[in-house]
């Protein structure tokens, strides 16, 4: 009686000192419960961590233009810091055209954009570029997919065009428009389109496929 009697005092005291205040009795033999600070459902969070790290299937494309972080994140080259950052600017500037319009992304280079040449679209635009204005795919060629010009709108004088002009053009971003200025500056004006590819960043099938937007007064 009396080593039953030390037993359960004994049990009493442990529960005392490893329990909680006003905790049920009984609590510690539960399951541990999720701290109230802390994730409500563990069980969702790793779901969520297993999409990210689950690559693209083979033939799986992602449209750029209504993919959350969490999916965009599965894109080569892409961490979830840089998907957020893409679903940031399409909510502040407005859906991606095509490819080219990634550049405007920080952190996004003509690298990571081959290396998501077909695996992309774009809402309505086509696959891994635009689409022309018959409705055609275009198939990409280096870094970008570039649209045939328009029939509006005269094409941009590379002499005096300025940052803002040379980068509402398709193809050129932020970098590449601050380059070709920085060229007119040093070595003087554009004698033709196709010294363009003195530029650095700019190949000459980029130069081609740009021709129809350049011009040189």
């Amino acid at each position: 009686m009396l080593l039953l009697l030390g037993l359960a005092v004994i049990a009493h005291a442990a529960r005392i000192w490893m329990g909680r205040p006003g905790a049920p009795p009984g609590e510690l033999l539960a399951p541990g419960r999720v701290d109230p600070g802390g994730d409500p459902d563990p069980g969702r969070h790793r779901e969520r961590s297993a999409a990210v790290a689950r690559p693209l299937a083979a033939g799986e494309v992602l449209d750029l233009n209504t993919a959350p972080a969490e999916e965009i994140a599965r894109l080569p080259r892409i961490g979830m810091s840089l998907a957020k950052r893409i679903v940031e600017d399409r909510v502040a500037r407005g859906p991606f055209r095509g490819l080219e319009d990634l550049d405007r992304v920080s952190g996004v280079g003509s690298t990571l954009l081959r290396s998501l040449a077909g695996r992309v679209r774009f809402g309505g635009q086509g696959m891994g570029g635009a689409l022309s204005e018959s409705g055609a795919r275009l198939s990409i060629s280096g870094a970008y997919a570039i649209p045939p010009p328009r029939s509006s709108g005269a094409p941009v004088d590379l002499n005096s065009a300025s940052e803002e002009d040379l980068v509402a053009l398709p193809g050129i971003g932020p970098v590449r428009a601050r380059a070709i200025v920085a060229y007119r500056r040093e070595a003087g004006p554009f004698a033709a389109v196709s010294e363009l590819s003195r530029v650095p960043g700019f190949s000459r099938s980029l130069v081609a496929r740009l021709a129809p937007y350049l011009t040189v007064r």
